[in-house]
């Protein structure tokens, strides 16, 4: 299906009219949520928009936004696009050196930060960068060459008084054809690469997604959207403006720690996650069993194994219908209370959803789809509806996406959603690009019946020096779905055999041992009754491997994979060759003894 281009700023004009609360975006900040309504937004869009262009933005200029989620990210980011300048988000766990990469590369002219603590890795790099003009604090700042946001508010304010209609001019003369961001990937290897997206890019990728929204949009109900994902990544920012353009109130978390306290203060009706934080739900409702005893502790996990059983695609019949049923009642209502009482459902992306998850999470009566993408195609690239469910798969393309999988079975996408290419990269560009406009994804995966199953990553499959290859992340995807291991990265690249990096999940851990009577060791990575514990886990997912596959030795870390260590990207996506060096010698201990 096509669609007319247009542009975000006219996508968001049309859901400022649709909204019928007071309350357009809210955002948590110290503890308290703070409310924007759709008139101080409008507002505050306009006075900021004049405000930057008193401070010399104009068409075609880049704008960063290096900042938590806030109405003050998109009040910014809404300016910006007025006057067809062009935004480029960085995410507050950038590194200092990245963000300097990313100001010289695209050229910044005007820089907005939320506050100092985030400023101060860009402080002792911002008066280096030639084109960076001006830097604005959102939230205010003690250094006095830093504008506040305040004051652009307020400068832009006098100018409109000025000068009314310039703004409507500046804004008509936004095409849908015009550059609106310049996202830089962090990626699994390599320097960031400017991904450049037009206004039409994500338009109509934001409408053709509006045909696989789970529910009747109807603002008029006061149904609340809450998010946790950063703005600065682009599927977050897709859905915060589908969000804006259905008229729901979108509200912001502080602190993904507290977002249980969250679920229940918003009660909100739907909201965009990572496979990481369901995997985490799904742990601790399993773990909670263990509070119980004698039959309401067998019936909660008969409950439990229904669900990791359920297909959505074939829901149960007969006896089956009548035993979820009772299920659902005993067990799966109980759950539901958890994220508030009023949730109907989550969309999955960013990286491959696990079948457990996705079985469970749909069987406890809450609509778990899952969608695939890359920053490159703005993002989204195919994804579930109600209608359409395959365990296993991420859907079916977008109706204004085609997709195809090449020889080497790459995916490659082609629609109004793909990029123009890497700013600054011709040579980048050709390599991911092809002439006749099809995107090469660098993942590896498969149609069926008109549904797109993903593999792995064309570039993190290996070779062992037997000759066969491997996927790493599906057997990744099985380690994690225990719920005695926290994270694994599945390594083997020229050695005969798959060995493992493990991060135990030592809490649950902990809670086993305690359950069994047995004395918790001072040094958990090291006891041989943990290991024994994992040996378990790791046999059970080798029992579903080919030989060549199986994990034959692994090694137990203390400390998780994080973003600020580099070893994850911002998505959680781990970066293989970050692993492979800092754990060099972790890695070749598996592999003295066959050395």
């Amino acid at each position: 299906m096509g669609y007319d281009p247009t542009t975000i700023l006219q996508l968001i004009k049309e859901g400022l009219n649709r909204n019928k609360t007071d309350v357009l975006i809210s955002t948590k900040r110290q503890g308290e949520w703070i409310n924007t309504s759709p008139e101080e937004f409008t507002q505050k869009v306009r006075h900021f928009a004049y405000g930057l262009h008193e401070l010399g933005v104009e068409k075609g200029d880049r704008v960063s936004i290096h900042s938590e989620n806030s109405a003050e990210w998109l009040i910014c980011d809404q300016a910006i696009l007025s006057l067809g300048a062009v935004n480029v988000p960085i995410y507050t766990t950038q590194a200092g050196k990245q963000i300097k990469f990313i100001l010289e590369n695209s050229a910044t002219k005007v820089h907005i930060v939320s506050n100092d603590e985030l400023f101060a890795e860009t402080k002792p790099i911002i008066k280096n960068i030639g084109t960076v003009e001006a830097v604005i604090s959102i939230l205010g700042s003690r250094h006095q060459k830093l504008k506040s946001f305040d004051s652009v508010l307020q400068q832009g304010k006098e100018a409109a008084e000025k000068n009314p209609g310039l703004l409507e001019e500046l804004q008509a003369q936004v095409d849908p054809e015009d550059l609106a961001t310049l996202i830089y990937t962090s990626g699994t290897t390599g320097r960031p690469k400017g991904v450049m997206l037009t206004h039409n890019n994500i338009a109509s990728n934001l409408q053709a997604c509006m045909e696989r929204v789970p529910f009747e949009i109807n603002p008029d109900i006061g149904q609340r959207m809450l998010s946790y994902l950063p703005l600065s990544h682009v599927f977050e920012r897709l859905i915060s403006y589908m969000y804006l353009h259905m008229g729901y109130p979108v509200h912001y978390v502080e602190d993904i720690s507290e977002i249980r306290d969250d679920f229940e203060y918003v009660k909100p009706y739907f909201f965009a996650t990572i496979p990481r934080l369901l995997e985490k739900i799904q742990t601790g409702i399993k773990v909670k069993g263990q509070e119980f005893s004698g039959v309401k502790k067998q019936i909660y996990y008969w409950g439990i194994k229904r669900a990791e059983k359920y297909d959505p695609e074939h829901p149960p019949r007969g006896l089956n219908k009548w035993l979820h049923k009772l299920a659902d009642k005993l067990v799966y209502s109980k759950i539901r209370d958890l994220f508030g009482g009023r949730l109907i459902g989550m969309i999955s992306g960013g990286a491959a959803l696990s079948p457990s998850i996705f079985r469970f999470m749909n069987a406890i009566g809450l609509y778990c789809g899952q969608g695939y993408g890359l920053t490159e195609s703005s993002p989204v690239i195919s994804t579930t509806d109600p209608k359409h469910m395959r365990v296993g798969s991420s859907g079916r393309p977008l109706s204004n996406v085609e997709v195809q999988i090449a020889d080497d079975g790459e995916i490659w996408a082609r629609g109004p959603n793909i990029m123009q290419g890497y700013f600054q990269s011709e040579e980048q560009t050709r390599e991911t690009l092809t002439e006749d406009g099809w995107l090469k994804t660098g993942d590896v995966g498969k149609m069926e019946d008109g549904y797109l199953f993903i593999t792995d990553r064309k570039k993190s499959v290996f070779k062992l020096s037997t000759g066969k290859y491997v996927a790493p992340q599906p057997i990744e995807t099985g380690l994690i779905n225990s719920g005695f291991i926290e994270q694994a990265v599945v390594v083997g690249f020229q050695r005969k055999f798959c060995s493992a990096l493990i991060i135990p999940s030592y809490d649950n851990i902990k809670k086993r041992l305690k359950s069994r009577g047995k004395e918790i060791p001072d040094d958990l990575s090291t006891d041989s009754q943990v290991r024994e514990i994992i040996q378990r886990e790791v046999d059970k997912v080798n029992r579903g491997l080919s030989e060549w596959e199986k994990i034959k030795k692994f090694v137990l870390l203390d400390e998780p994979f994080t973003v600020d260590a580099g070893e994850l990207t911002p998505t959680h996506k781990v970066k293989r060759s970050v692993i492979d060096e800092r754990y060099a010698g972790q890695i070749d201990s598996m592999y003295e003894e066959d050395d």
